[in-house]
Parts: structure tokens; C-alpha cells; sequence
């Protein structure tokens, strides 16, 4: 079988506005300006540079220590998380490597450390692109390399730089990472390399393509040995209408080559789909795209690793992070077969209990899922697509049982137009998963308050009232008396104590000529007393308490944030009354 390497497959991830993309252009932008016309081939949702530009790039930093084997490098055109997730495989994402990009002033962000999260669960390598090091106060710019770039700065701008890098050092090692400046790393194996990076002017491009030649050559030549003469094997990036072809499929084919009228088996949420391939389309060479609208040319065939526009027929219900592979008739039942492994590796393990979610890839709702489960986040339901509903109806199913629950997570999807507001469920939609992640936990934080809060007014709360003298309206069959609500909340039906010893319960609260439920501190009231006498058990002036049952005090012990002060003080008095007797109450 015949073996040769295939460009490695970078993906870039990172933090909003940390720079992804125009690290991604700069990085482009220079191989097209140095290496001319052949500098740069654009590809389906990818841009190939040729090893001779990487050279040209590099320069000397290549040294001759690595024999350089590689055809070049294949960079994910959209970086992000979704493009990440989308390009998956089984076992892992079909990116060699990872870029995660990193704003040098502001550090590791919510979104960096989700990307990290993201990488390690794929098992991906990474470099950190240390970017916006000329936003770095009174950096400059002052020669084509970047070590000799950072010996030359003032001192203290050395420093600054220094400092910043081992925040994120610091931080990556908080995350069990060990990490350090590119150009001290002794193993690249057990070290993630940082590259001090700018998008804008250029500073450090050459030594981030130096690091990833190096990793790619050395560490994972394994990996990217290509089997030309077996079936090609992909990924579906994306879905969309192409003018005069109708739906095509965006494919990133990682391994082996791919003809056109080759037969492929794409996975599908419900079964493989089979179909074959009528045309393979790349963009016309980029000294030939003159006008903004990309132009596509026919080719017989592509070899990994590359990006190809697919035309094909009976591809409907084609959703992008599925897999893809060529077949031939003896090797059909074995590509099924893989197929759906690959399928069922990530259908998702879901319990009784927990919140739904919905993604747009299966990529994504797979790391939906991990970074959920990081959070020990149940998940009840998992599926692709837009919220339908009937999801809304499977949510709201579980309100009464788990209210925190009757959540739906959307990644990247809208919502069926029908679908209007719902009190008992909430619907949570967004394109960066942290951020719908960080929105559920405060609302569910917020619920179990609401909750906490409720269950609080269940129990018998601490109350400390004093009967007025002078306010003796009825002295017995019921005793009515004016009193003074020292402390907490006193509701009807709530037993009274005196001395730790209980004594009568409140039959009615009246204040300012009207029947209330409750009154709480700072109040006056008339209480309507049964069992008493004023003058026998109960006198002017005295102190009574809320009669509180030990089983609700050990729960309003739980609740205690929900208390003020003042009612901690009564909680602790009345255990002081009852431990009199019982040392262990409510203990």
C-alpha cells in the first residue's frame, strides 16, 4: 500500500476578539506575499501552504536539524469552536493540531479555558499564540525575527512581556499544563509551546509555522501517513446551496483519495446515507478569483488532506460533523460498519433526570455534552436540529418533579416559529458555549433560591414578639392582646413558646382593623390567642417566641442565607431554651 505524509490540519480556537481570524488572514497574507504565486492554495473551508513557502517563512529558524518531509500545512479556514467540533473523527477531531489563540494583555479567558477543555477531551496538541504583542505599551517592531525582536525592547517592556507569559503559565499550570516560551521548551512532548504573536504587524508568523512543522515532522509522523490507494475518509464542515448545483456538501477529506463517481456512505441520524459522487469542486487558483465571488473548477479527484465542494444526489438530510468514506462494493459492509460506530460513539449517554439540549453539528453537541458533564450538569435529552415543539413539551414534562431542570441548552440553533413563551420551561440559546453554560447555572442558581425561599415559608420561622402593657383587649376564650414583633416573620397557625415551653397558637393576626396572614418586624398587631389566659400564662410585657419543631429547625439551619441577623439571634435563643432539656436538640 502506498504510503506518503499529508499535510498536517491546524484549527484555530480561542477567546471572542482574542484574533482568531485575523491571525488566520495575517498568516495567509504572508504566505501569499512571499511565496508569489504558488505560495498559497485555497481550498473548501481551507488553505494549503506549500512546505517550500513555510521555508521561505521561516528561513533560518528551520535550522537542519529536522529532515522535512511534509507536503505543507492545511489551516482550517473558520476557526472557532464550531469548526473544531464539526471536524471530528472517531477518537478524536481531525485537526493534528490546534492554535489557541490567546490575547497576551488579557490572559487565559471563560472561552480560552472551554478551548482547552475542548482540546484535551479530543486529545488534540496545541500551541498558544501569544497575540497583540504590539499592543504591548512602547513594544516595537525591529527586526524580522521575533527573539531578536524581544532582546531589543526597553527593559521594562522585556519585563511586561515576561510577566504576561507566565500568567498564562501560571494559569495553564492551575490546569495541569505544563508550558513555556517557545524558544525554552525542552520537550516538546510534555510541554505546550507559547509564541508571542501579532496579527497585525507580523511579528512571530514565521516561528508559530517553525513550532508547528516541527511538531507535525516530529511528533506525529504516525498520523500523517496517507493511504492513497485505499478509500478517502471525511468530514462534512458544511451544508448549503450552491447557485446552479443545489445542495453540495463542504468536506474536509483527512485520509486518502476521493474521485468523482466514487461511491460514498455519509452517516445520518437516523441511518447511513448512501449516494455517489456526480462532481468534486475546489475554487479556481486565487490569480484567478479577480471578482469577490468565489469561482469553483471540476477535478477528477483529490488526495488528503484537502477541502472539496461535493455535488451529489440524495443528500437532504446530510448535517455537517457527520462522517464520510468512499466504498466500493467489497468494502461496503465494512464502511457501514464504521460508519456507525463512529455514529454511536456519540450518541449521547442520557439519564432520567436533566436538562435538554439541541446543537447544530454532532461535533457540537458532543462537546456541549463534555463540558456539561464537567460541570456535573445532567443532560435527560440530546439531538440535532432546531428546538421543536415537542422538545418544549419534554422539558416541561419534568417541572414539577425538578424545575432547575426544565431547561433547553441551544447551540447554534434557532427555535420553530410556533414556539411561543412558556413559564415553565426555559429556553436558552447562543453561538459560544460558555456563555449559554454561564446563563444556565445563574439561572438555576437563581431558581433554587426562588425555591429555598418558598420552602422557608413551609417551616415554622423564627419569631420574637412582646405582649404591649396596656393592650389587653380579652383575657381568655380567645386572649387577644396587642403586641410588638421584636423579630422575624409571625404568620397564622404558628404555635408560641414561653420558656421553651409551648403554650398557646395564633388564631388570627389583625392589624390596622384588618385580618392579615402574616406580619413581620417593626409591626404592631392584635393576636387572637386560644389556651391562655392574660394573667395566668400570659402577662403583659412578656417575651414569647415561635414554637419552631426540631425538624424544622434543622432545615432552617440549611437555609440560614435567607435569615437576617436579627432571626439568626432568635434561632439561637430558642435552641439555648430547648438544649435545657434535650442537649442534643436539633442538633
Amino acid at each position: 500500500m502506498a504510503e506518503k505524509l499529508r499535510q498536517p490540519i491546524i484549527s484555530v480556537l480561542g477567546h471572542v476578539d482574542h484574533g482568531k481570524t485575523k491571525l488566520l488572514d495575517r498568516i495567509r497574507g504572508t504566505a501569499t506575499q512571499i511565496g508569489e504565486s504558488g505560495g498559497i492554495t485555497q481550498a473548501i473551508g481551507a488553505s494549503i501552504i506549500p512546505l517550500d513557502t513555510v521555508k521561505k517563512i521561516c528561513g533560518s529558524l528551520l535550522g537542519n536539524k529536522i529532515s522535512l518531509t511534509l507536503p505543507g500545512l492545511l489551516f482550517i479556514d473558520t476557526p472557532g469552536h464550531a469548526a473544531f467540533t464539526t471536524l471530528r473523527k472517531r477518537g478524536g477531531s481531525i485537526s493534528d493540531i490546534a492554535i489557541l489563540v490567546v490575547d497576551i494583555n488579557e490572559g487565559l479567558m471563560p472561552q480560552s479555558l472551554e478551548s482547552i477543555d475542548i482540546l484535551k477531551n479530543s486529545k488534540t496538541p496545541f500551541v498558544i499564540a501569544a497575540n497583540k504583542i504590539d499592543l504591548v505599551p512602547q513594544y516595537r517592531q525591529a527586526d524580522k525575527f521575533l527573539v531578536k525582536n524581544l532582546s531589543v525592547q526597553d527593559p521594562f517592556v522585556q519585563e511586561k512581556i515576561e510577566t504576561k507569559i507566565y500568567e498564562i503559565v501560571g494559569k495553564l499550570s492551575e490546569m495541569g499544563i505544563n508550558s513555556e516560551r517557545f524558544d525554552r521548551v525542552e520537550e516538546y512532548t510534555k510541554q505546550v509551546a507559547i509564541v508571542p504573536v501579532s496579527a497585525i504587524t507580523g511579528d512571530g508568523i514565521p516561528e508559530l509555522l517553525m513550532v508547528l512543522v516541527g511538531l507535525a515532522q516530529k511528533y506525529l509522523e504516525n498520523s500523517l501517513r496517507l493511504h492513497v490507494s485505499g478509500g478517502a475518509k471525511g468530514t462534512v464542515l458544511e451544508v448549503k446551496e450552491t447557485v446552479g448545483l443545489g445542495k453540495t456538501l463542504d468536506v474536509i477529506v483527512y485520509d486518502g483519495l476521493l474521485k468523482k463517481n466514487d461511491k460514498i456512505i455519509i452517516g445520518g441520524l437516523e441511518k447511513p446515507i448512501k449516494t455517489r459522487v456526480k462532481a468534486l469542486l475546489v475554487p479556481l487558483p486565487l490569480k484567478e478569483m479577480r471578482d469577490k465571488k468565489t469561482k469553483f473548477m471540476g477535478v477528477n479527484e483529490v488526495v488528503a488532506a484537502t477541502g472539496v465542494k461535493i455535488s451529489a444526489p440524495d443528500i437532504d438530510e446530510v448535517i455537517a460533523g457527520m462522517p464520510l468514506q468512499s466504498y466500493t462494493e467489497d468494502t461496503k459492509e465494512e464502511v457501514m460498519k464504521e460508519i456507525k460506530a463512529e455514529i454511536g460513539e456519540v450518541i449521547i449517554e442520557t439519564g432520567s433526570s436533566g436538562i435538554i439540549i439541541k446543537a447544530d453539528t454532532l461535533g457540537s453537541l458532543e462537546a456541549l455534552t463534555f463540558l456539561l458533564k464537567e460541570k456535573n450538569i445532567p443532560v435527560r435529552k440530546a439531538g440535532i436540529g432546531k428546538i421543536s415543539k415537542k422538545d418544549v413539551a419534554d422539558a416541561e414534562s419534568g417541572h414539577e418533579k425538578s424545575p432547575t431542570e426544565s431547561v433547553i441548552l441551544g447551540f447554534n440553533v434557532q427555535r420553530d416559529a410556533e414556539i411561543s413563551g412558556n413559564e415553565k420551561v426555559k429556553i436558552i440559546t447562543g453561538d459560544i458555549i460558555y456563555r449559554i453554560i454561564d446563563e444556565l447555572e445563574e439561572w438555576q442558581k437563581q431558581q433554587e433560591e426562588i425555591m429555598e425561599a418558598r420552602a422557608l415559608d413551609n417551616l415554622v420561622r423564627p419569631c420574637k414578639i412582646q405582649i404591649l402593657k396596656g393592650f389587653v383587649f380579652r383575657q381568655s376564650n380567645p386572649a387577644i392582646v396587642g403586641v410588638d414583633i421584636l423579630e422575624g416573620k409571625l404568620a397564622t397557625g404558628t404555635a408560641l413558646m414561653k420558656s421553651g415551653a409551648g403554650i398557646t397558637t395564633v388564631k388570627e393576626i389583625q392589624h390596622e382593623k384588618e385580618n392579615i396572614k402574616s406580619i413581620t418586624k417593626g409591626k404592631q398587631a392584635a393576636l387572637s390567642l386560644d389556651k391562655v389566659t392574660v394573667g395566668r400564662q400570659i402577662k403583659e410585657g412578656d417575651i414569647l417566641y415561635s414554637s419552631i419543631p426540631q425538624e424544622d429547625f434543622r432545615e432552617i439551619k440549611k437555609l440560614a442565607k435567607y435569615l437576617s441577623n436579627g432571626e439568626i439571634e432568635v434561632l439561637k435563643e430558642v435552641a439555648e431554651m430547648m438544649r435545657k432539656d434535650n442537649p442534643v436538640w436539633g442538633v
